[in-house]
């Protein structure tokens, strides 16, 4: 992951232009703040000797006392030559069946896996919001808020002053001063939205974390992803309910076999994905 200067932004924006002829750049457009070109992620992993064993330590023992090999390595090439650029205000929604490269696509914008092949330019430093991000069930609600945002570099002063909003806009009231191992998993997605939206970032990458939550925290994290689109840079959205996407985001990248198969206007792409 690197940084990039105007310079460089602009020459991988053309190179990518005129490679892959995928950049939709209407009339107007803010500066670009991701640019991935033709991006592979290839997994190797290790796969059972059969069907009926399982890569974990016991049976691995197993193995090497009746002297068999180690399970054969397998490649999961799970994202093939995307490129795309994303700008400054765009919320940009990723749709398509499990196991078609959405969540690996964001961890390599986050920085989270490297590229084995193109490469992934950004404008700022990318945070990644996922269902499994980061809080200490041990830790009350409280130290998971102050811990939270001092991990995204706010100051003492900062988490004071967005600490009760913070607390508001989860819903978890309360449960605030309770562990985190007292939470449903709906009120720790809620807990993790909040905190992470209590601070701008250039670039924000949510993975399901919208995916639980009653009908008014869907409404209110909708409009906060709105707001973070205006004041901050760009938003990217991976979730499974088509709604979230048709309301949230100006642009919908449709991964099928971890290639992008459709690009551009949510209404285009949301209609042909639900027609496929």
């Amino acid at each position: 992951m690197a940084e990039l200067t105007k310079e460089r932004s602009q020459v991988a924006l053309e190179e990518t232009k005129a490679t892959h002829a995928v950049v939709r750049a209407p009339e107007k457009r803010g500066k670009p703040t991701v640019v991935v070109d033709n991006l592979h992620i290839v997994y190797r992993v290790y796969g059972a000797a059969s069907v009926h064993e399982k890569g974990n330590a016991a049976n691995a023992l197993m193995r090497i006392l009746r002297r068999q090999g180690r399970p054969q390595m397998k490649e999961v090439h799970a994202v093939k030559g995307v490129s795309f650029v994303a700008y400054h205000g765009d919320a940009i929604g990723i749709i398509g069946r499990n196991g078609s490269g959405k969540s690996t696509l964001l961890r390599a914008i986050a920085g989270l896996l490297p590229p084995t092949k193109g490469a992934v330019y950004t404008d700022g430093q990318p945070s990644l919001l996922g269902v499994n991000a980061a809080l200490m069930k041990d830790l009350t609600g409280e130290r998971n808020i102050v811990l939270g945002c001092y991990a995204m570099g706010m100051t003492p002063a900062q988490v004071r002053e967005k600490y009760d909003e913070i607390v508001e806009f989860s819903g978890i009231d309360e449960f605030v001063n309770l562990p985190m191992s007292a939470y449903s998993s709906g009120m720790g997605a809620r807990l993790r939205f909040a905190i992470a939206s209590a601070k701008t970032h250039d670039v924000l990458l949510i993975d399901e974390a919208l995916a639980t939550g009653d009908r008014e925290f869907k409404r209110k994290s909708q409009e906060r992803i709105r707001q973070m689109r205006e004041e901050a840079g760009t938003v990217f959205l991976v979730a499974h309910n088509l709604d979230v996407i048709e309301e949230t985001c100006n642009r919908v990248i449709w991964m099928h076999k971890g290639k992008i198969k459709m690009d551009g206007d949510p209404d285009k792409v949301l209609s042909a994905y639900t027609k496929n």
